[in-house]
């Protein structure tokens, strides 16, 4: 549910008054609350504003938010005239403050207000909407001792010294795309290339190698299962519907699951019998993990669990697949619009690597460059 609204500074408005303008609950208490409320928040504004109200039951503007996005979003955007992207990217949000002015809000649900009022110290995470829980539990869906245990054994797998052995990655899979880039220019000299596909499978084949050691294609499972969840988990009243694509998105789940155990029990096994773990995150998640075990005397309920494992792996992936693409395509949008700083930027380039592959060292000596990314 989303409330949205304006609180007028001047007011003193009380918690109740917080409630806004525009307010939508769920179920016929909540309807009554919401009458009654705004019928005192009425009297606060008097003189200050115009005020409407509606009630909508069940998912509040949700529907209404998901559509504004999808048409935003069917149109291009023309970045060499306007930076104002707020309308494209949050069209909801951008609505609300043109009708409500600059002190406008957005709510979800009721608990929000009961949280911030009584606890101001202590914020709890929004609970995910169920397709999200399907995609991918792991350490952001965790609070308290849970997250504080999964936050130990996870982070020593990014710690500097672990983070310069996986630049090699990079540039293995930077390679292969740029390779690819030149076979398709060489046929005709010139040619039109979308980048979003390519730097897609650029962030995901980094990503895969990195949590695997595995290369993977773009019609892999995971590109499916990602291309799929997207839409969905902006409209979490269609997930428990059997619909076809739920279907599908649920078997290709289980079959993800069934891969990452399969190889989660092939290197437990090896490390059983005293072979090197791998130094890919899954690798280094596994030794940290049974680390932690031993220094218990080997208590396993202080570690994760096989199905904890999973979960990290498959959020190791889908938290930086899509961001990672993002920024990526967004830093050769900025380029392109500044040649200027385009030409600096490969002239630094090529005055520090020269024709070697970059590494770490070399890598902290770029400026221009450090600009855009």
């Amino acid at each position: 549910m989303i409330t949205k609204g304006s609180i007028n500074g001047q007011l003193g408005c009380s918690a109740k008054c917080c409630l806004g303008e525009h307010s939508n609950c769920m179920g016929m208490e909540g309807a009554q609350l919401g009458v009654v409320e705004a019928k005192e928040t009425r009297k606060k504004l008097e003189g200050a504003r115009p005020y409407r109200q509606f009630l909508q039951a069940l998912f509040g503007d949700t529907k209404e938010s998901s559509m504004m996005l999808d048409q935003a979003q069917s149109k291009p955007i023309k970045l060499s005239t306007s930076h104002d992207i707020a309308p494209r990217v949050m069209p909801f949000v951008h609505q609300t403050v043109n009708t409500y002015g600059k002190n406008s809000f957005v709510w979800m649900g009721p608990i929000p207000k009961k949280e911030i009022f009584n606890k101001d110290q202590n914020f709890r995470r929004p609970s995910a909407n169920p397709m999200i829980d399907l995609v991918a539990q792991g350490l952001s869906a965790f609070e308290d001792g849970k997250w504080a245990k999964h936050r130990k054994i996870i982070h020593p797998a990014f710690h500097l010294e672990k983070l310069k052995g996986m630049l090699p990655t990079f540039y293995q899979s930077c390679s292969e795309m740029i390779n690819e880039w030149e076979r398709l220019v060489s046929k005709e000299g010139s040619c039109e290339l979308d980048v979003w596909p390519c730097l897609q499978t650029l962030s995901a084949d980094v990503i895969s190698r990195l949590n695997l050691e595995v290369a993977i294609k773009r019609e892999g499972k995971y590109f499916s299962f990602c291309e799929s969840k997207k839409k969905f988990t902006q409209q979490p009243s269609k997930v428990s519907l059997p619909t076809k694509q739920n279907k599908r998105m649920k078997k290709i789940y289980e079959e993800i699951s069934v891969l990452l155990k399969g190889i989660i029990n092939k290197r437990e096994e090896a490390m059983k019998l005293g072979e090197a773990s791998k130094h890919d995150l899954l690798g280094l998640l596994m030794e940290s993990n049974l680390k932690e075990i031993r220094e218990h005397g080997n208590d396993r309920n202080t570690g994760m669990s096989l199905e904890d494992v999973i979960e990290e792996c498959k959020l190791f992936y889908l938290a930086g697949q899509e961001t990672t693409s993002v920024l990526l395509v967004w830093a050769m949008v900025l380029l392109s619009q500044n040649q200027n700083w385009q030409a600096r930027a490969r002239e630094e380039v090529l005055q520090i690597f020269e024709s070697n592959p970059p590494t770490y060292d070399t890598l902290s000596h770029l400026k221009v460059v450090s600009i855009f990314t």
